[in-house]
């Protein structure tokens, strides 16, 4: 091995040494204790019996141990209702953002820096704090409902908060950052050569857009819905505050396992499934991005 070549590998040592030690230490490390507690019996008050006892998967996906716990499709209730409601808050966001993105990066570059400035201002209030503002305008006393009784369109008001609605809006609200930041650099790079010609040769509006705009910046809109579903998934902020105890997300039910119920075991396998449903989206979209490189690559 050449001196060279050598320095060059210490180098990247020294960098990434730190970095990859504390994700060992502080990532891999919980995440093979959470594996190992899922497959624990749960101690009859609390924390784990070191014995073999896969009925914690089991009472997710129907295996439970008739002696001891039965299968309730509760549980499966909950987790299609989080993947509905993260799926939909992916939606929502990006109706909200990609339009957005456009109209900002057709702006100057004051105004564009502006904008963005805007987007992240969120960010320097607290999330708690945010969300009740939230509950202020959504409970039947806030200024929603006060509007709406007083232009008439209600004559009683409506239940806005505690809904999954609410959990929507509020998710939407979160996020909304999280969905425009990669949509606004793929459309920042958008080669508007293209749209013209696009539209010169014949094609209207609409074909120009499905056949150039929207693969061009699909993905941006891909990075965009992972960074958003991933962490709208596994949320129980939003739930606890906006859904209160009428709208149960799987975050709110692996709290309650940990910390009211103290079945360790049960919320580790909750916990593994959503970080299953998470690990299946990066493998798709690791895939996916690239082969379309490849393809970009040569060019086919």
């Amino acid at each position: 091995m050449s001196s060279i070549a050598f320095r060059r590998r210490a180098q990247l040592a020294v960098l990434l040494g730190p970095v990859s030690l504390f994700l060992a230490v502080f990532f891999l490390g919980p995440l093979s204790i959470m594996i190992v507690t899922s497959f624990l019996a749960p101690g009859l008050y609390g924390g784990v019996e070191w014995s073999w006892y896969p009925h914690n998967y089991g009472r997710i996906l129907g295996f439970a141990d008739p002696m001891f716990e039965d299968f309730d499709p509760v549980y499966i209730a909950i987790f299609l209702r989080s993947l509905r409601i993260a799926a939909l808050t992916v939606v929502a966001t990006l109706l909200v953002c990609y339009p957005a993105a456009f109209c900002i990066s057709r702006l100057s570059e004051r105004w564009k820096n502006f904008c963005l400035f805007l987007i992240t201002l969120p960010f320097f209030a607290s999330l708690i704090v945010r969300l009740f503002v939230w509950v202020l305008i959504l409970r039947p006393t806030g200024l929603a409902n006060d509007v709406l009784l007083n232009t008439g369109l209600v004559t009683q008001p409506l239940d806005l908060i505690y809904t999954e609605g609410a959990i929507i809006l509020g998710m939407v609200y979160v996020f909304i950052p999280f969905m425009f930041m990669p949509v606004y650099a793929s459309v920042e790079k958008l080669d508007w050569t293209l749209v013209r010609a696009s539209l010169d040769l014949g094609a209207g509006p609409v074909r120009t857009f499905l056949r150039i705009i929207l693969p061009l910046t699909a993905p941006g809109i891909a990075g965009g819905a992972v960074i958003v579903f991933i962490p709208a998934l596994g949320n129980f902020i939003v739930p606890t505050i906006l859904g209160g105890a009428k709208v149960m997300m799987l975050g709110n039910l692996i709290e309650q396992q940990f910390l009211a119920a103290r079945n360790w075991p049960f919320g580790s396998a909750l916990a593994m499934m959503v970080m299953s449903v998470m690990l299946v989206l990066l493998f798709v979209y690791v895939v996916v991005s690239g082969r379309r490189g490849l393809d970009a690559a040569t060019g086919r």
